[in-house]
């Protein structure tokens, strides 16, 4: 899996070259470019940025540099093209897969009021928001779809960590339990200790069902 990060900031993805993500990009697992839009910028002083038409607060990314930068990272259109934006479309469990199956992603993060409609309209395929909600820039909804993806790519985590997740299968993950048997008082339930592991499984998929009732019941409306 590869993908590609367009970005004024490269600086803020340095968490990506820690933990999980970081080894699996080491091992050569996942393929992780962080790309400059402004080294594609034409102008002297490296600009990318500028009043929007028709006024209003705020500036806009101007197309040129976001433009020669798709082009230049995807020439023949081979990835998936997406703008992070709170325009765009829910991130879902679901696109997880969906995403997966290109091999190659653009992420185009975004920044000030937005990048100029006529390069969206041109070079992108798709938009995702993260939440319903307004941030800086794009560059955190990049993370977070980047970590979503890099944990299902082959090889980055063993497939049983991703079985019985939340959102898997239409419910919430059921409650985890470690070291030591009791904490403050509060001891382990006494079925994970029993060794009996129908008597387990029954456990986990009824307090699976209880959160999802309690914290979540539009996903229960939803199945």
């Amino acid at each position: 899996m590869k993908i590609n990060v367009l970005t004024l900031f490269p600086e803020m993805f340095a968490p990506l070259r820690e933990s999980i993500i970081g080894r699996a990009v080491d091992g050569g697992k996942l393929r992780l470019e962080i790309i400059n839009i402004r080294d594609y910028a034409e102008n002297k002083h490296k600009k990318t940025d500028d009043y929007p038409f028709g006024g209003g607060a705020g500036m806009v990314m101007t197309p040129q540099p976001v433009a020669s930068c798709i082009r230049a990272v995807d020439p023949e259109h081979k990835s998936r093209r997406v703008y992070l934006s709170p325009k765009g479309r829910t991130f879902k469990q679901s696109d997880v897969f969906r995403l997966l199956e290109y091999g190659e992603l653009t992420l185009l993060c975004g920044h000030y009021e937005g990048v100029d409609q006529r390069v969206l309209d041109k070079y992108i395929d798709e938009e995702i928001s993260i939440g319903d909600y307004v941030l800086t820039g794009g560059e955190l909804p990049a993370m977070v779809v980047c970590d979503c993806l890099a944990r299902y790519v082959e090889g980055v985590i063993s497939d049983g960590s991703l079985v019985d997740e939340s959102f898997s299968d239409g419910k919430l993950e059921y409650p985890q339990y470690t070291r030591p048997a009791v904490f403050e008082g509060e001891a382990v339930p006494e079925v994970l200790l029993s060794g009996d592991h129908r008597k387990i499984d029954e456990w986990r998929r009824k307090k699976s069902e209880e959160l999802t009732e309690k914290l979540r019941p539009d996903l229960k409306e939803k199945n």
